[in-house]
């Protein structure tokens, strides 16, 4: 059973069933499968990562129209690549999973969802990494007097021209909004609590006779997917060793005094912390954004609204028609994490105790036949999300059949395999940008434990999850061949989900 249907969802879908896994079925609870690029459709929404390297290895042939694609173009291949591998008969949509108890006796997840009880052999979350939003949560929100709305949450019918619209928050979704905005609105207030690192993004459309040239030359689309991982791997280096970060620091800014010639408005933009503490940020549009007469940064966090009038903590208050919240997500978060019942009776939110860890970012001790994808500490700011998804689905797999093939029915990571792990990726962070830059960010938690980021490099990661290590691993009694999952029992929707 796989939870989620963007990105991670659709690529277990198709790793399982290639690997000989049949019974698969996927559960998405929105109406059609996309993830964030189903659920971002603000204006200007595009990915920073080349497009060529943010796609499958095993859909490498996309005609992408920009270097770097839109939201639209990536929703697009999503389905596209759905219906080639023909995954509409194991994709299950507006079906949403409430919960979820391990059943010892029958080594089996018993999955509550809207459409009823499920059964599963193995539960593979794929509900991603950005899928909860962060709300501005300030005295007076819940009055302004406008519409008020997240970027994940885009209103369309709300029209910009001629309004005073304010911004608030200066991540990825920000730096994308405002110059996609400002020439429709009369005015755009930008509330940025802390600057951020931009280095300019080279987002060029691609001619389709460019595409046609590189289908017709063998491994073209190989070679360049390889050498956009190398660059990408060289911003890797610099975040974990600091000292080489600053030749990159050195082009953010030259970047930031070409774009911007008001020296105070410079100041404001210029972090004091250093380039990969945070996430870095690519635009060649957003300084000229804000230099333009009708956009104004604030350079302090928004702390009440009152009427349509938003305050700042320097006393600032501007005048609103339309409150745009562009704060990003509350990472780390994964969504099942409260419903979601282990060996010990224990949700696996209890079991992290506000501290998500996993083995490998994959296994979660005391949770049998449990798999998170893009899970704690398996990321970073300079390598693709999918890269590292399909390491994790090659994991998977390789887990999957050794359990099959051993006759088992459930494995288990140890309790030490995890914390083993989880201490080596803690003291290697200790040296990173990540932990040294000096900024917080949403890499860590309230205690101050980094959960997110990988400490060492891409190519490290993907060969570590290229082979299984059944040691680390305690495995159930033999038991029958393993389904992937069981199809609810409509006939009793009370009683707890059988075996199909």
């Amino acid at each position: 059973m796989v939870v989620g249907a963007g990105f991670s969802g659709i690529g277990a879908a198709v790793r399982l069933r290639e690997a000989g896994f049949d019974d698969v079925l996927v559960l998405e609870k929105a109406t059609h499968l996309g993830g964030t690029w189903r659920e971002n459709t603000y204006p200007g929404c595009a990915c920073d990562v080349p497009s060529t390297l943010y796609s499958y290895s095993f859909t490498p042939d996309a005609a992408w129209s920009r270097v770097f694609a839109g939201q639209q173009e990536i929703l697009a291949y999503l389905r596209a690549t759905a219906e080639s591998y023909r995954l509409g008969d194991v994709l299950r949509c507006g079906v949403q999973v409430l919960g979820a108890r391990w059943d010892g006796a029958a080594g089996r997840w018993l999955l509550e969802t809207s459409d009823g009880p499920y059964s599963a052999a193995v539960l593979v979350l794929a509900t991603g990494a950005w899928h909860v939003p962060r709300r501005l949560e300030v005295p007076g929100i819940e009055d302004f007097d406008g519409p008020v709305f997240h970027t994940a949450r885009w209103d369309h019918s709300v029209d910009l021209t001629g309004r005073r619209v304010t911004v608030v928050g200066g991540g990825a979704s920000a730096v994308q909004i405002v110059p996609a905005i400002e020439a429709q609105a009369a005015t755009v207030n930008l509330f940025q609590r802390t600057p951020q690192w931009v280095l300019p993004k080279p987002d060029l459309p691609v001619p389709t006779a460019l595409n046609r040239l590189v289908d017709c030359l063998p491994g073209a689309r190989n070679a360049l997917r390889a050498g956009q991982y190398a660059l990408q791997e060289g911003f890797g280096y610099a975040f974990r060793h600091p000292h080489a970060v600053r030749l990159v620091e050195a082009g953010a800014r030259a970047h930031l005094r070409l774009a911007v010639r008001d020296g105070q408005l410079r100041r404001q933009l210029t972090p004091d912390y250093r380039l990969g503490c945070k996430r870095l940020l690519t635009s060649s549009t957003f300084y000229q954004a804000l230099s333009q007469p009708h956009v104004r940064l604030h350079p302090t966090a928004v702390t009440a609204v009152r009427g349509n009038e938003v305050v700042g903590a320097d006393g600032t208050t501007v005048h609103t028609d339309v409150l745009i919240e562009a704060m990003g997500f509350r990472v780390g978060e994964v969504p099942l994490a409260t419903t979601l019942y282990g060996t010990g009776g224990q949700t696996l939110d209890e079991a992290w105790g506000g501290v998500p860890q996993a083995y490998l970012g994959t296994a979660v001790s005391g949770f049998p036949n449990l798999f998170l994808l893009l899970g704690p500490n398996l990321l970073g700011g300079s390598t693709s999300a999918i890269t590292v998804l399909e390491a994790q689905l090659t994991y998977v797999m390789a887990a999957l059949t050794h359990l099959e093939q051993g006759g088992h029915r459930a494995l288990d990571v140890r309790p030490a395999s995890q914390a083993a792990h989880n201490t080596a990726v803690q003291e290697a962070l200790a040296t990173t940008v990540y932990n040294t830059g000096g900024c917080t960010s949403y890499y860590f938690t309230p205690s101050g434990r980094n959960v997110f980021a990988w400490p060492w490099s891409t190519g490290r990661l993907v060969r570590r999850l290229s082979r299984f290590d059944a040691d680390a691993y305690t495995f159930d009694a033999p038991a029958r061949p393993l389904p992937a999952q069981a199809r609810p029992q409509h006939e009793d929707r009370t009683a707890a989900a059988k075996e199909s």
